[in-house]
């Protein structure tokens, strides 16, 4: 199988797509003014063919951060592509869709992988969309585009979830994820006071939230929404940690970007040694691969953010161009199988 990105920073498709030929699965990712008619401008180029889309940058070895990005698969790969409705209240209502596209792929042991762009409501989406593909062993991996709006095939969703399912005919697929924190030593919390709907955390062991945080950082109440570059919360989830991004203050609280339940156990993190954990990454893929065809990524914003005031973010995508043919969402939030997680990176490598 072969991987194919185009792009075009004007937000020019079909420049974007020259040269693209028999494309047989398609993700698009484009700006928040032009998502709609791009839409309906790939579904006229490339009639019948299995595509999702989102708002959201991409890349490869560069950024496209307003512009169109455009990932195919082509050359020995079979896909379906389609979508799950209300997922703010019931996406498993939608669920005999993503059985009958598991059929009609007809994954045998580890070739395929479901890749998703997501309007919100992502822990239950995973957990509905996981249910059907863990007894399929099919990873995923995916993430949050913005707006509330995805597509999937042709056609512009709100409140749903695109899906693509991917086999590749040329070998294994295995889905990764990258945590390039770690826990600071003797900070462990209670959660309480939690607030499901909004992801809000009012007290941490008994005390209000904000006020722990600056306590323990010493940082003041605007600098909060940055100092979560470097220090999330975690949560403890047997031998993983989930990453909890702060999105503001609220009050005496703290809202999230990840729903936090009353008596979770939380810890706080700290930035680790970023460069060194993704040549462990790359080295780790390298290993288990001795031929790449294709890898595609999904990096939360908050890593973007953090990358780029760094003056990293295009060194990194460079380091991981020498994989293969890398390419990418820069995304809300990351998908990893049944797991929602924050200033992290998913991805999926296709041999």
């Amino acid at each position: 199988m072969k991987q194919f990105f185009g792009m075009s920073q004007s937000g020019d498709l079909k420049k974007a797509v020259q040269g693209l030929k028999n494309p047989q699965a398609i993700l698009l990712m484009s700006n928040e003014k032009q998502f709609e008619s791009h839409v309906e401008e790939l579904e006229q180029l490339f009639p019948g063919i299995p595509s999702i889309g989102c708002i959201g940058m991409s890349y490869d070895v560069r950024m496209v951060e307003n512009g169109v990005g455009v990932v195919a698969y082509y050359d020995g790969v079979t896909a379906a592509a389609n979508v799950l409705e209300k997922v703010s209240t019931m996406p498993v209502k939608y669920i005999r869709r993503l059985k009958k596209d598991v059929e009609t792929v007809k994954s045998s042991g580890n070739n395929t992988v479901c890749i998703d762009f997501c309007s919100g409501n992502d822990a239950c989406v995973l957990t509905t969309i996981y249910s059907v593909l863990k007894h399929e062993n099919i990873p995923l991996v995916g993430g949050t585009g913005d707006a509330g709006k995805v597509s999937a095939n042709g056609k512009v969703y709100q409140d749903a979830v695109a899906y693509v399912l991917v086999k590749n005919h040329g070998g294994k697929v295995k889905a990764y994820k990258e945590n390039i924190y770690r826990e600071m030593e003797n900070y462990r919390f209670i959660a309480s006071k939690t607030d499901k709907a909004k992801y809000v955390i009012g007290e941490l062991n008994g005390k209000p939230a904000k006020q722990v945080y600056q306590n323990i950082l010493h940082v003041t109440e605007q600098e909060i929404t940055t100092q979560t570059f470097k220090n999330p919360f975690g949560r403890i989830s047997g031998d993983d940690t989930c990453i909890i991004s702060i999105k503001e203050v609220d009050g005496n609280a703290l809202a999230c970007f990840r729903q936090v339940n009353d008596s979770d156990v939380l810890v706080l993190l700290e930035l680790g040694d970023y460069k060194k954990i993704v040549r462990d990454t790359m080295q780790e893929i390298r290993n288990d691969f001795s031929r790449i065809s294709a890898v595609f990524s999904v990096n939360c914003l908050f890593r973007y953010l953090m990358f780029s005031e760094n003056n990293y973010m295009l060194e990194y995508l460079q380091e991981m161009g020498t994989l293969g043919n890398h390419a990418g969402l820069v995304g809300y939030g990351e998908h990893y199988n049944n797991r929602f997680v924050n200033q992290s990176m998913t991805c999926v490598v296709f041999e």
